[in-house]
């Protein structure tokens, strides 16, 4: 991994002083605008507010025929913040932030399972956007730093990938995963 890539890796989120209560804080995911996700998590930093930007690593070619590996979001124009409601207006002050993402004018807070999962190591070396139409299978993950976690199963290629979808924000993400490790969602 270059260096600039794991720097960036590193500081993307912050996490506030210990002393502070936390009880009541939730995770929430947050609209910014189109390619501010980076500027707005160092603005959050400032307010220290506690923030995570899920980000994949990918190759691109360059005209020159020069490839480059580049770190981009993995939800464009979302990130996440760990809040309180009385930390809501720091976040909305925040140069590059439009909303916090909820139903009719309310917070939707996002379960803490579905931000651990995207923390994980596993995910931070192979997770990858997944633009697709999902189809298949509701499925659970058994064991592990995921136990619990609720997604979709679909097939790439000769591998199976296990869909996470973050529905508060419509957006989906796909990781490889052993099919021993799932169990069937029953209704």
């Amino acid at each position: 991994m270059p260096l600039a890539t794991r720097e960036y890796l590193d500081t993307k989120c912050f996490h506030p002083p210990l002393g502070e209560q936390q009880h009541d804080r939730r995770w929430h995911a947050v609209f910014t605008l189109p390619q501010n996700e980076k500027s707005v998590v160092k603005h959050l930093q400032i307010r220290e507010i506690e923030s995570f930007l899920p980000t994949y690593e990918t190759i691109r070619l360059w005209k020159n025929r020069q490839r480059k590996a580049i770190v981009l979001p993995l939800f464009p124009t979302y990130l996440f913040v760990h809040i309180g409601s009385q930390e809501r207006t720091k976040v909305l002050q925040s140069p590059g932030v439009l909303a916090i993402v909820g139903k009719n004018r309310e917070q939707s807070p996002i379960p803490d399972a579905e931000i651990e999962f995207l923390r994980s190591d596993l995910c931070r070396h192979s997770i990858e956007p997944f633009h697709e139409l999902v189809i298949g299978e509701r499925v659970r993950i058994r064991s592990g730093v995921m136990s619990g976690v609720e997604g979709t199963l679909v097939r790439k290629g000769e591998s199976m990938r296990f869909v996470l979808t973050l529905d508060l924000i419509n957006q989906h993400a796909a990781i490889q995963v052993d099919a021993d490790s799932l169990e069937p969602v029953r209704a």
